[in-house]
């Protein structure tokens, strides 16, 4: 992949999940410009919203852990909850095509990365074990407890959005340059 093909495809996935979140109905936003010919098919689409969304949910671990290191379950229903509010559109996407799959093809792999998911969630609470299945039930738990205590945050300001998007790097260089 060239330098000028991977910044294209951020680029159209930012759009992507900026028009699933914006929408919000849970359809896959395939007449975003630029998706057919980066991405392909809805399956390659899925892939990468999947693993936006899996990116996401380890760095809000990752924070959530250091915050609240006593408490490892609600720790992991934390870093889930903001996920779910940074990326709403996109769990949209997900869950509805875990819930109906175009294709088998699809459904393996909704059904791969979603156990993939629960060895996260259940290792990160501390919940992992020598038993693979045990794990990821356990990690389905969490989920599931997650989803149940779930409201979902206010909208927040156009500058407040962009704010959070900003890599660190861009915000430690916008406050040496005021």
């Amino acid at each position: 992949m060239t330098w000028t093909t991977f910044h294209r495809r951020g680029e159209v996935l930012r759009a992507l999940t900026s028009t699933a979140d914006a929408r919000r109905d849970g359809v896959l936003p395939m007449d975003v410009a630029g998706v057919r010919e980066t991405f392909g098919d809805e399956l390659s689409v899925i892939a990468a919203l999947h693993l936006r969304w899996h990116t996401r949910l380890s760095g809000h671990l990752e924070h959530a852990l250091m915050r609240q290191p006593a408490d490892l379950d609600d720790a992991v229903v934390v870093a889930w909850h903001a996920t779910a509010d940074e990326l709403p559109g996109t769990r949209m996407v997900l869950d509805h095509y875990r819930a109906e799959p175009l294709d088998d093809a699809m459904a393996a792999v909704l059904r791969t990365s979603g156990a993939k998911e629960h060895l996260l969630l259940a290792a990160m609470a501390g919940r992992s074990g020598a038993d693979r299945d045990a794990t990821v039930a356990a990690g389905r738990a969490l989920e599931e407890q997650a989803r149940a205590t779930y409201q979902p945050a206010r909208e927040v300001s156009d500058l407040q959005a962009r704010h959070r998007r900003r890599g660190l790097l861009a915000r430690v260089r916008s406050r040496l340059v005021a």
